[in-house]
């Protein structure tokens, strides 16, 4: 495995016209980064995963500062998957053309995550946008459980880079809990907190895949999770292909994010 810690080492020694597969990660990794390894490995001859915690698209200091970071365990963790590249950028090096990081998106994606983290996906945006300029590689693996974020990177590389992007599925714990770097800063009591409400969500998805009149029963699962302590940011059904809220049974999906213990957590089904 070899680690990169500059743009110039790099470029002199990968070579992107090879078949590469990247994953981007901004490390604590878990089994739904290697998932998204996994993938890579399979359908690409080289595997490059990037470490990068982003500052630009964290809307608090203070959630930035709290994320977890435990680079020595990431990188046993990467040589035990036998990944060939790891490329871990310093910030200035990132951020040295700032034009690149100015990034806007669409007032009408403005929804869920995006209107309750002002700035985040214009962060993510913009990191992406350097890092396919560096790194030209023939696919990216990216979660669905980010699936909001999936869909604007979609959108926002379509015509910009030739990189194709491959979704993977959520991997869950044995509580259906979708497996997060954040799970880190939560205690066990948390971690049974927040499957519960994923259970829930679970329970009116298949519902409503039954019959597209139980969506009208999503404001009594919100309010039965408000009722349990629990602060919901946005419980939402929309439309897979276009995130519009014309939907129906077919092509709907649940949005979720809500709190536990300050944590905030985030899910699709």
């Amino acid at each position: 495995m070899k680690i990169f810690k500059s743009i110039n080492k790099l470029n002199k020694q990968v070579n992107f016209k090879a078949n590469i597969g990247f994953v981007p990660t901004m490390g604590a990794l878990h089994k739904g980064h290697m998932s998204l390894i996994d993938s890579s490995k399979k359908k690409c001859n080289k595997t490059l995963v990037t470490i990068f915690v982003n500052p630009s698209q964290f809307n608090k200091k203070s959630d930035y500062i709290k994320y977890p970071k435990i680079l020595s365990n990431d990188l046993k963790i990467l040589r035990k998957k036998k990944v060939d590249y790891v490329f871990i950028p310093q910030i200035n090096e990132i951020y040295k053309n700032k034009k690149n990081m100015k990034i806007s998106i669409n007032s009408k994606d403005k929804i869920m995550c995006a209107k309750f983290r002002k700035g985040h996906f214009e962060g993510v945006l913009a990191v992406i946008n350097q890092l396919l300029g560096i790194i030209r590689a023939k696919y990216m693996f990216l979660g669905i459980k980010d699936y909001q974020q999936l869909y604007l990177i979609r959108k926002f590389i379509k015509n910009k880079f030739d990189t194709k992007i491959i979704a993977c599925k959520t991997i869950r714990d044995k509580n259906h809990l979708a497996y997060s770097s954040r799970n880190l800063l939560l205690s066990k009591n948390d971690l049974i907190k927040a499957s519960k409400v994923i259970k829930k969500i679970k329970f009116i998805y298949n519902k409503i895949k039954k019959n597209i009149n139980n969506s009208k029963e999503i404001n009594d699962i919100k309010n039965q999770i408000s009722n349990s302590g629990i602060k919901i940011e946005y419980l939402q059904i929309r439309n897979k292909y276009n995130l519009s809220k014309k939907y129906n049974k077919y092509n709907f999906k649940i949005f979720i994010a809500f709190y536990i213990n300050k944590v905030r957590l985030i899910d699709n089904f």
